[in-house]
């Protein structure tokens, strides 16, 4: 088994790389070549939250778990909160393969999620990028967007303020002009990436726009909440994992209020692998349910696994 710890990860996968494992994934999901386990989550008090996510994809030779959760005192001790390990095994023997720092993968993949859905479903011309949540996946978040798009300007809103211009920054480092705004302001964006952990609805349907694209990214928890639910009836519907986002993700809270049905939601890996159409007018809002599903994770530690074997990186252990 090849141990492959945190600290080489960011030398071994790119966004780049990212992106292009995750879009993979998901139209080998779409394609039924590749599905997800059930997740397991599980409070551990003071909002700590451990879980498991896990998957096996046939198409790409992968087998699976991701191991770990949400721990906020974190910081106060020098880690950050997210913490995670992937473990990969042979899925016909069940050998273990390979043991991967989780932590930077995690916000490649959530980034690159809400990056393939920005390039297959936001306006080409959009303009103005709305990031709700200025933590440390919005970082990631911006960037991956960055990426996708020829944004002119990113406006910002968060709950605690003091943290916007870190976000600031790092439109800066993309030479995009900032500014903090009320949420009202959403309405002039035309791309809005939500990453936050509210357990309440901050971005309201008043806030969105016709022809905006939603990228909801923080919401994969029961009771977790970004948006309000109304805001998903009046939006086309894309997901990662339909199980997920009925269950886990920001559709849970419009499927219980009954203002949409299951049927209604769109697996995103559908528009990749040429099975449904993506935007279809200019005048539409679509939404992406980004919920994180383990084949995800899968992917983004497979890449670090086989460039870490290119390089002879890493640590192998007969277990």
């Amino acid at each position: 088994m090849l141990i492959v710890p945190e600290a080489l990860i960011a030398d071994l996968v790119s966004a780049e790389d990212a992106f292009a494992a995750v879009e993979a994934t998901f139209a080998a999901m779409a394609r039924g070549e590749a599905y997800n386990f059930p997740v397991v989550r599980e409070a551990l008090g003071g909002d700590r939250q451990y879980g498991f996510k896990s998957g096996l994809d046939r198409a790409g030779g992968m087998l699976g778990v991701k191991a770990g959760g949400y721990f906020p005192g974190n910081l106060a001790r020098g880690m950050t909160n997210h913490q995670s390990t992937v473990y990969l095994f042979d899925p016909e023997t069940g050998r273990p393969v390979a043991m991967v720092g989780g932590n930077l993968l995690t916000a490649l993949r959530t980034a690159a999620a809400s990056a393939i859905s920005i390039d297959r479903l936001a306006r080409k011309d959009a303009k103005v990028l709305g990031m709700v949540g200025a933590g440390h996946q919005a970082a990631f978040q911006l960037r991956a967007a960055a990426r996708v798009r020829r944004f002119e300007k990113v406006i910002g809103w968060n709950y605690h303020a003091d943290m916007l211009p870190k976000l600031g920054e790092v439109a800066a480092d993309l030479g995009l002009p900032f500014e903090a705004v009320t949420l009202d302001r959403m309405v002039e964006a035309d791309v809005i990436v939500t990453i936050t952990s509210s357990p309440a609805a901050s971005l309201m349907s008043a806030h969105v726009s016709p022809g905006t694209h939603l990228a909801c990214m923080g919401t994969d928890t029961k009771g977790k909440q970004e948006v309000e639910p109304s805001l998903l009836a009046r939006a086309r519907l894309f997901t990662d994992e339909v199980a997920q986002s009925v269950t886990i993700g920001e559709a849970q809270h419009a499927i219980a209020a009954g203002l949409i049905r299951e049927a209604a939601i769109t697996p995103i890996g559908a528009v990749i692998a040429g099975m449904t159409p993506g935007r279809q007018s200019a005048e539409e809002i679509t939404l992406f349910d980004g919920t994180g599903v383990g084949l995800q994770d899968l992917a983004v530690a497979g890449a670090a696994v086989r460039r870490a074997e290119a390089r002879g990186l890493g640590v192998s252990v007969t277990i």
